[in-house]
């Protein structure tokens, strides 16, 4: 009986196994009546390393509160991606947030991931293991992470491609 109940527990624990890394942290102001009024903004990104990734920003008077807030922003604006067996990307891609450009570009099973900066930390959560990434424009990390998401909620599969123009997935090789 406890075997039974120890596995059911395993299970649940392997489903939710979700990472979270804090790309930045920064102390902001805001000027009020009586002074300033410091606050802190922490960037989060959020994964399970199986396809799911999200960032988010949380502030509060602590740094800890901002990267719970953080966690919990980046649970809301989780994103699905497509991969391929040797955990790469099906396609290039070009994303953009705010100033910052991001180019991906699938690689050769054993590549690894090379990326820079908050890029890296957005592939690494989202579990992509072989794939080319280049920042170009901001370096900024919120912007860049955003850059990152926006490009890999872009990805399509074959198989999606192939149903949206109404022909088997075997023509698209022609």
């Amino acid at each position: 009986m406890a075997t039974g109940r120890r596995k059911a527990n395993r299970t649940k624990k392997e489903e939710i196994t979700w990472q979270e890394r804090v790309i930045q942290i920064r102390r902001v102001s805001k000027v009020v009546k009586g002074g300033k009024k410091l606050s802190f903004r922490a960037i989060v990104v959020v994964g399970n390393e199986r396809g799911q990734v999200g960032v988010g920003v949380g502030k509060a008077s602590d740094v800890i509160g901002a990267v719970k807030k953080g966690v919990a922003d980046g649970k809301k604006h989780l994103i699905e991606i497509p991969m391929t067996k040797s955990n790469s990307i099906p396609h290039p891609i070009n994303g953009i947030g705010g100033g910052a450009k991001v180019i991906m570009r699938p690689a050769a099973p054993g590549t690894g991931v090379i990326a820079g900066g908050a890029v890296r930390t957005v592939l690494e959560l989202a579990g992509v293991r072989n794939i080319l990434a280049k920042q170009l424009g901001s370096n900024n990390p919120l912007n860049n992470a955003r850059a990152a998401v926006n490009a890999l909620s872009t990805l399509r599969t074959f198989a999606e491609v192939a149903e949206d123009r109404g022909i088997p997935v075997e023509n698209l090789y022609i």
